[in-house]
């Protein structure tokens, strides 16, 4: 009976199927797959409401809710594009500063955009709304178009209750930078009406991210070569995993499930325009974050009292962090080039060429990441680390999650 016990216990872990790989190997490789669920967000109480994520999906391709009508949340965020966009800097009503990150899988992520200036998706999805390079809309806006479309609005009321009545307020307005119109607009509203117009805003948000949360691609060669398919990896997708955990050292910040360790690194990657890097990004994102009204302490949050909260708390600009950029998830790496913060890199192999030279590296005092030294790696070294990461590819999702809903539940 024992014996029985045990053959079927040792039945259900993974089989190595590449002698090659030494134990510890296997043991390094178990810790990245499989893909977990999203991880919970109590922040949000319909984080995981399927008809919240219907109108999440309704609202991410409605380019209604954009200054002139032509940009949504899938102009910067294409499905056949990875969720990405393909450029180095993305385009909305203008030219961003940074590049778009896919959004397959982004519901593993702890902090949002590449400085981390948003603590949740939901908060995350208020600013393009907002931001007059992206789409360039405003909150009394959104209120009034949600009330405009039976569809939507029956939606949100559903989940969220009554719109507010906004025949009494601008036809626009926002909070923003002094002089503009939407922030004059804005004041001249009572506190009650900003606090509704503001809610609406954190309510897209949050279907928002119900529905980007569904944006799962996982079960990638790599996963099915470590769970025990022999015939998932090629050769020399197995010779680029050794390197990547070897000499490589990438696992030091591509660690776990998704390929990251969730926090912030400054690799001396040159800005795309030359020069010096000017951008602080991690250093000036601690102060937005904290000051973000949608945040995890906010009014807005579903559990201002919970662990997200005390992050907050304890989050702390130092100087190290200027110049640091949110590292990215490696899977499915290789449908969403080109690559870095300002996309810099247009390939795999650029980025793979990048880490065994350095070559360009910036220097910035002592905010440079000490971690790194060249790799010197051959040709066939560095095309087998580009084999691996294209394993990183994971299935594809549901079409269904690929375009706007059909109008029925």
């Amino acid at each position: 009976m024992k014996l029985a016990l045990l053959l079927l216990l040792g039945s259900q872990a993974p089989v190595p199927q590449d002698a090659s790989w030494t134990e510890r190997e296997w043991t390094k490789a178990r810790t990245h797959t499989p893909l977990p669920d999203p991880r919970p967000n109590p922040t949000n109480r319909l984080a995981d409401n399927p008809h919240a994520a219907q109108l999440g999906q309704r609202l991410f391709f409605d380019a209604r809710f954009s200054a002139n009508g032509s940009v949504s949340c899938a102009s910067c965020h294409v499905p056949d594009l990875g969720f990405a966009d393909g450029k180095s800097l993305s385009m909305g009503l203008g030219r961003t500063t940074r590049h778009s990150p896919s959004l397959w899988n982004v519901a593993q992520q702890r902090w949002f955009f590449w400085d981390g200036r948003a603590d949740s998706l939901w908060a995350q999805a208020v600013q393009p709304l907002e931001n007059p390079k992206e789409m360039g809309f405003d909150r009394v806006s959104l209120a009034r178009t949600l009330r405009g479309d039976a569809t939507l609005r029956a939606e949100y009321e559903e989940l969220f209750g009554a719109l507010p009545d906004v025949s009494s307020w601008p036809e626009r307005a926002a909070p923003g930078d002094e002089g503009s119109e939407l922030a004059a607009a804005w004041k001249r509203m009572s506190a009650e009406e900003q606090r509704a117009a503001s809610r609406v805003a954190a309510n897209f948000g949050k279907a928002l991210e119900a529905f980007e949360r569904r944006l799962v691609r996982g079960d990638a060669p790599f996963d099915r070569f470590v769970a025990g398919d022999a015939k998932a990896l090629s050769e020399s997708a197995r010779r680029g995993w050794k390197l990547f955990a070897g000499r490589g050292n990438c696992r030091s910040c591509h660690s776990g499930p998704a390929f990251t360790d969730g926090e912030f690194h400054n690799i001396g990657i040159p800005p795309l325009a030359g020069g010096k890097p000017e951008d602080p990004a991690r250093y000036a994102g601690i102060d937005r974050v904290h000051l973000d009204p949608f945040n995890a302490q906010g009014e807005f949050s579903d559990a201002p009292g919970g662990e997200e909260a005390l992050e907050l708390v304890t989050l702390e600009r130092t100087p190290q962090t200027f110049g640091e950029y949110r590292t990215p998830s490696l899977r499915n790496v290789a449908l969403t080039a080109p690559y870095m913060h300002e996309g810099q890199l247009k390939s795999l192999a650029d980025v793979v060429r990048f880490y065994s030279t350095l070559e360009g590296a910036t220097q910035v005092g002592h905010h440079q990441e000490q971690v790194l030294q060249p790799l010197h790696l051959s040709s066939e070294e560095a095309a087998d680390l580009v084999a691996f990461l294209e394993s990183l590819t994971g299935t594809p999702a549901r079409n269904a999650l690929l375009a706007p809903p059909s109008s029925e539940r």
